[in-house]
């Protein structure tokens, strides 16, 4: 199969066809998205990167029930596994949802991995619910991740939301996405919304928020982040009470216990199901074309800038 490789440098290869192990399906992949794991990942020295995926299943493994050959499928896989950047992929079927019926490769591809970490991020690290109401802070808000989580929390829960933002297209951006308000995530948080004026709270922006964040958070609220903050201070959480936590999508992939494992293809098939509906939209904002050194290496020059809005996709 076609494979493009980054070590670091990014190759164009043939690599074996991957062969499905019982509970895997072997997929034929239309469409990937890029993250900032994939930057992470490359900088620790992965070579078959890609953490999104849309395509087809050409077959399955022994154990496998939910899905049959020629279904389209989408899925983020796990990171302990080689990636998407390739024409074939071996993925865990329990991980894996039934591909929205109403979006095409691009918009589908850009679902999973942030929909996924905004799922787990609002229900099972910040318990919320469709009875959860206050403040809803949102940090960084016109990422990919941050996208998704204002879409699922407007949709599925009573929170007035509040994203940030520094720049006019990514302030619009964050309203469109359902945000009740924006506030400037370079400016003071404090003097923004108040001391003790929030229910809980999301970063993918952290570094040296500390202070700020425990101050506007109410005393023992919840505070979940998915980035890797330096220095991180836990001080000014503890005084509150307050609880933190890290989110990571690719833990439930290495659970053992089953339930788990499988909660992932679960929630992907009720992401399907919101954007059929048109309740939540694909955070796709750029689209690139080809399985190839040159495309993934643009793709990883413009995520690196850190300065994206929504996500990019790659259609084969």
């Amino acid at each position: 199969m076609k494979a493009v490789t980054a070590n670091p440098n990014f190759q164009e290869v043939e690599l074996p066809d991957p062969v499905p192990g019982p509970h895997d399906i072997l997929v034929e992949v239309r469409a990937t998205s890029i993250n900032p794991i994939d930057t992470k990942m490359r900088a620790r020295g992965a070579t078959l990167l890609g953490y999104d995926a849309v395509g087809t299943v050409l077959s399955c493994g022994e154990l496998v029930t939910r899905f049959q050959p020629g279904e389209r499928v989408f899925y983020a896989g796990d990171n302990a596994r080689p990636g998407t950047n390739a024409a074939l992929h071996v993925v865990d079927a329990r991980i894996v949802g039934h591909a929205p019926r109403t979006l095409d490769d691009a918009d589908a591809a850009a679902l999973p991995l942030v929909n996924l970490t905004a799922w787990e991020s609002l229900f099972d690290c910040l318990r919320l619910s469709v009875h959860s109401d206050g403040t809803l802070l949102v940090l960084g808000g016109a990422g990919g991740v941050p996208s998704a989580l204002i879409q699922l929390a407007r949709a599925l829960t009573r929170m007035e939301i509040v994203g940030t933002a520094s720049r006019a297209e990514s302030h619009e951006w964050v309203l469109s996405c359902g945000a009740h308000r924006v506030v400037n995530h370079r400016e003071d948080l404090v003097a923004q919304l108040g001391e003790n004026s929030v229910a809980a709270a999301f970063s993918s922006w952290t570094t040296k928020r500390e202070a700020e964040l425990a101050a506007v958070l109410q005393p023992r609220t919840e505070f979940v982040l998915i980035d890797d903050p330096v220095d991180f201070q836990i001080a000014p959480f503890k005084a509150k009470a307050q609880g933190i936590r890290w989110e990571s999508m690719f833990a439930r992939p290495h659970c053992t216990d089953i339930a788990q494992l499988s909660e992932q293809g679960r929630i992907l098939d009720k992401i399907a199901d919101l954007a059929d509906k048109g309740i939540i939209k694909s955070p796709r904002t750029a689209t690139l074309s080809g399985l190839s050194a040159q495309t993934f290496k643009e793709a990883h020059r413009r995520i690196a800038t850190a300065s994206t809005i929504g996500k990019i996709s790659i259609v084969y």
